[in-house]
């Protein structure tokens, strides 16, 4: 049990070198396995600041509740605020309010004083959300726009459509390279999947996918038109591709190391009306791949994959559309079977993660290294598990099928809609009904759904739209159910959402399923699977995250609308 006589350690510590900021629980740039993942402050961290608060006769605020203003808050420098682990709360009269994780630091609140020039009234802050609330406040807009302009004012003269194309961007590279540094920082900082640059008539947008979805920021280019041209022909300097092509889409690959942390960047070009269209995903190479408890699978569902997955042959396929989490399902599923007696074979693109125990081959069809050719070979190496990366044709699904019918654990991904069209899909392609009826184990289809913001979670009303969509699919489970939302607030950038959950719907075969494959009565068998399936679907899934109150009922729709 935490008391106030449990602090006096801590407080003691300001007669050596240490620091009450060495409290609580400590977090790094991959806190979570995530490049900047909204921490949570436990329970004992809390009791701790509270219970500290009271002994040194500082207020303790609450950064997550806290709503600042950006304007007052920035007049504190960045490079001050992590120096001293401190944020600028609010103007009061003729004062400051400071927030610090050790307010009894003498020097820095010195320091703080003279930077600020205006008497500093004193509070206590967790460090976990001081770290990530500064993330937020320093964003890299402004920076972006700045540099914008600077490397406009460098192109007035000299732009690559008046001197040799590389001679001109050589002359502007250390302006071009401080706008993507920022760009780059700013979606670390944020934890964007991918980044969009696109150049339009009189703007270039710089677009970051954040939770599934983009946010823009809008850099006006009327007579600075050459921006677009100069960043898209610097990045794909980096991705080793050609800067005289404008006419033909082209893709690359580099690394990057922002905040000490190292990045893989696929980046894809296409021409577009005002000049090329630049792409980039991000894959943090320091993140640890999730074990399956990690991945958002209800305990009824992940007891019985685990099952499945311990078959020593038969194919699992894992489906849904791009960017739902597909192969963190994968990783996690061989990361848990991975030991000394297998032999298992990945045949990837790209690779993103590293697999312990596992030969990942990168597909490359440039060369001709096609998924079905890799396959082939694969067979001639003894494997005991193997991992395709997408099914993208008869000939790879044939070969994957065969695979699994000779004595192979085969994991495949494919884009179907749910779990049920998935082995019909295969037949369409033109893969033999009876060998989908007598390889496939269990079909595991999934989406992300965005988390409700722990800091402004309330109470949601059913609007008359989902009353109508709901009552007729869940009918008494909805009407006594209830549900939340999130109105925003400054902890999720005023979205209402943080960070995506897991849904997932498993599908495993059985002997009525297998005999409509047989037959190809594919209607047969949609009715069988209603019939007999022992696990909810993936509306279903859904609709209980909604119920407790992990995502909202706008979420479960949209679920709902990708599988139409």
């Amino acid at each position: 049990m935490i008391t106030n006589n449990s602090l006096d350690p801590i407080l003691a510590r300001k007669n050596t070198s240490d620091d009450i900021s060495q409290i609580g629980p400590k977090i790094s740039p991959t806190s979570n396995g995530r490049a900047n993942e909204a921490p949570q402050k436990s329970s004992d961290e809390e009791i701790i600041l509270q219970n500290l608060s009271k002994k040194i006769n500082l207020p303790y605020v609450d950064i997550t509740q806290y709503v600042l203003d950006e304007n007052v808050s920035r007049r504190l420098p960045e490079k001050y605020a992590r120096r001293f682990s401190s944020i600028l709360l609010a103007e009061k009269n003729e004062h400051y309010l400071i927030g610090m994780v050790d307010p009894l630091d003498i020097f820095a609140t010195d320091e703080l004083h003279a930077i600020l020039k205006k008497p500093l009234q004193l509070a206590l802050v967790s460090e976990t959300e001081l770290l990530y609330k500064l993330d937020q406040l320093y964003r890299r807009t402004h920076e972006i726009t700045d540099f914008a302009d600077k490397l406009a004012s460098e192109l007035q003269h000299d732009t690559p459509e008046n001197k040799e194309e590389e001679k001109a961007i050589k002359q502007v590279e250390p302006a071009v390279t401080k706008l993507l540094n920022s760009v780059f920082e700013d979606a670390v900082q944020v934890n964007a999947s991918d980044i969009h640059i696109e150049p339009g008539e009189n703007i270039l947008r710089i677009r970051l996918r954040v939770d599934g979805l983009l946010q823009e920021q809008i850099i006006s280019t009327a007579d600075k038109r050459h921006i677009a041209l100069a960043v898209a022909q610097r990045l794909k300097l980096m991705g080793g591709l050609s800067i005289s092509e404008k006419r033909l889409p082209q893709d690359g690959r580099f690394e990057v190391v922002v905040r000490d942390i190292k990045f893989e960047v696929r980046m894809s070009t296409m021409p577009t009306q005002f000049g090329e269209s630049v792409v980039m995903r991000l894959l943090n190479k320091s993140t640890k791949i999730l074990n399956l408890e990690t991945v958002g699978m209800n305990p009824e569902t992940l007891k019985r994959f685990r099952q499945i997955i311990k078959i020593p042959y038969g194919m699992i396929l894992v489906t849904g559309p791009t960017g739902s989490g597909k192969t963190t399902t994968l990783y996690g599923a061989l990361t848990e079977i991975s030991d000394v007696t297998k032999n298992i074979v990945t045949i990837e693109d790209p690779i993103e993660y590293v697999i312990e125990r596992a030969n990942q081959v990168q597909v490359n069809t440039q060369i001709g290294l096609t998924f079905a050719r890799v396959l082939r070979s694969v067979l001639r190496q003894d494997p005991n598990v193997i991992l395709v990366g997408e099914i993208r044709d008869q000939e790879t699904a044939s070969i994957a099928l065969r695979s699994a019918l000779t004595g192979h654990l085969v994991f495949a991904t494919l884009h179907t809609n749910d779990a049920a069209s998935t082995a019909i899909r295969l037949i369409d392609i033109g893969v033999e009904n009876y060998l989908v009826a007598a390889t496939i184990r269990a079909i595991i289809a999934q989406r992300l759904a965005r988390r409700i913001c722990d800091s402004c979670t309330a109470p949601h009303q059913p609007t008359e739209q989902e009353i109508n969509f709901f009552t007729p699919l869940f009918g008494d489970s909805f009407k006594k159910s209830t549900f939340s939302y999130g109105p925003g607030c400054a902890h999720c950038n005023f979205i209402g959402y943080k960070g995506r959950v897991g849904v997932f719907e498993l599908l495993e075969l059985d002997g009525p399923m297998r005999e409509a494959l047989c037959h190809k009565n594919t209607q047969d068998f949609t009715q069988t699977v209603a019939k007999n399936r022992t696990t909810p679907t993936l509306l279903a899934s859904a609709f209980e995250m909604a119920k407790q109150k992990i995502t909202t009922l706008g979420e479960v729709m949209r679920i709902a609308g990708e599988q139409i």
